[in-house]
C-alpha cells in the first residue's frame, strides 16, 4: 500500500507567501519606527522651538545706584523699575534692576547682552573699580551693549575715560564738560531705529554737554542735538570743572548732541544720554521712548517701527521712590 503523499505547497505559491511575509515584517518595522519616531520627533520640536525661543530673548541688566539729591532727582531706583516695567511689555526682553549700586551677585551679567547704568557718576562711579572695568572690558569683546544715563556718563579722565570712550563713544570729562539746567528743544530726528516714533519735543533737565567725543565723532551718531541757551556754559574765564572753560565758549550758538550712540568694532552697541536728573521726565513718552528703544538697540533686538509703546501715569511715577530728606 503506498504512503499517503505529503501535502507541499507548489513552489511558485511559496514564493508569493514568502515575498508577502517579508514585506509584512518590513511593513511592521516601519509602522513600529513611525509610531516611536512621531512622538520623538514632536517632543524634539517643541524642544527646539522651546529653546529658539528662549535663546530670542534678549537679558537687559540695569544697575540703578544708590540714593541721591533730594527728593524727585536722581531716581535712580525708580526711573530703572520703570523702564523695566515698560521693557516687560516687549516680546523676546527679559530685564532685571540691581538696585543701590553694583550687583553682589557673580552672576548677575550672565547672557547679558546689554547693561545699562543709571547712577552717580565721577569719582564715586559704581563702574570704574579695576576689577568691574575689567569685567564690563570682557563683557564688550563678546559684543555686550552699554548704555549710560545722565551723571553716569561722567568719569575721570584717566579712569574709566578711555573705557567709556571706547565702549560709547563718548562721555562727560571735568573742565571740559558743562552740566546746565536747560529746556532742550529737540526740532529735528535722524534717521535711526532709536528715534522710531519719537517726535520732536521740548523738555527741561539737567542735560549735560560739550562732551568729550571720540576724535572727529569717529563712529559715533549723534541722536539728540538742540542749541542750548549761551549763559548755560558757564562765567566766561571761569575755568571750573564743570562750566566756564573757553572751549565750551568758543561754541557759543552752536548744537550740542546730548544723546548719541556707536557701533564697536566688537559688534557691541553702546549709547549715552545726558538727561534724567528730574525722574518726572520719565512721563514724557518722547522722553521715555528714546531710552526704551535705545535698550532695545544696544541689546540687538529689532526696534518695532512705531518704537516700543508704553503707558505711564502719575501713580506710577510715584512708585518705588527713595526715601530722601525734604
Amino acid at each position: 500500500m503506498k504512503t499517503p503523499r505529503q501535502w507541499r505547497t507548489p513552489r511558485r505559491f511559496a514564493l508569493l507567501d514568502a515575498d508577502l511575509r517579508s514585506r509584512q515584517r518590513h511593513g511592521v518595522r516601519r509602522c513600529c519606527a513611525a509610531l516611536f519616531r512621531g512622538p520623538f520627533l514632536i517632543c524634539f520640536s517643541v524642544i527646539a522651538l522651546a529653546s529658539a525661543a528662549f535663546a530670542a530673548d534678549k537679558k537687559v541688566v540695569l544697575i540703578a545706584g544708590r540714593p541721591s539729591h533730594g527728593p524727585g532727582d536722581h531716581e535712580f531706583r525708580a526711573g530703572s523699575l520703570l523702564l523695566q516695567r515698560c521693557l516687560n511689555g516687549v516680546p523676546g526682553i527679559t530685564s532685571v534692576v540691581y538696585s543701590n549700586g553694583w550687583p553682589d551677585e557673580a552672576t548677575a551679567f550672565d547672557g547679558a547682552a546689554a547693561v545699562f547704568i543709571y547712577a552717580d557718576g565721577g569719582a564715586g562711579h559704581p563702574a570704574i573699580r579695576p576689577e568691574r572695568l575689567k569685567l564690563l572690558g570682557e563683557l564688550m569683546s563678546k559684543g555686550v551693549g552699554l548704555g549710560l544715563a545722565h551723571y553716569a556718563v561722567e568719569v575721570p579722565k584717566d579712569k574709566g575715560g578711555p573705557e567709556f570712550l571706547d565702549w560709547t563713544g563718548g562721555y562727560f570729562e571735568a573742565f571740559w564738560s558743562v552740566n546746565p539746567h536747560w529746556d532742550a528743544d529737540f526740532t529735528t530726528l535722524p534717521d535711526h531705529p532709536i528715534t522710531r516714533g519719537v517726535k520732536p519735543f521740548k523738555i527741561r533737565d539737567e542735560w549735560y554737554y560739550h562732551m568729550r567725543f571720540r576724535e572727529g565723532m569717529k563712529g559715533v551718531t549723534p541722536i539728540l542735538t538742540a542749541v542750548p541757551p549761551d549763559q548755560t556754559r558757564g562765567q566766561e574765564g571761569d575755568r571750573k570743572s564743570h562750566g566756564g572753560n573757553p572751549d565750551v565758549f568758543a561754541r557759543k550758538g552752536m548744537p550740542e548732541h546730548v544723546m548719541w550712540v556707536t557701533e564697536r568694532p566688537d559688534g557691541g552697541r553702546g549709547f549715552g544720554f545726558t538727561g534724567g536728573h528730574y525722574h518726572r521726565n520719565w512721563g514724557d513718552e518722547n522722553f521715555r521712548r528714546a531710552i526704551l528703544n535705545a535698550l532695545l538697540w544696544i541689546a540687538k533686538a529689532d526696534v518695532p517701527a512705531s518704537g516700543v509703546e508704553s503707558k505711564v501715569s502719575t501713580e506710577d511715577l510715584k512708585a518705588n521712590l527713595d526715601v530722601k530728606k525734604k
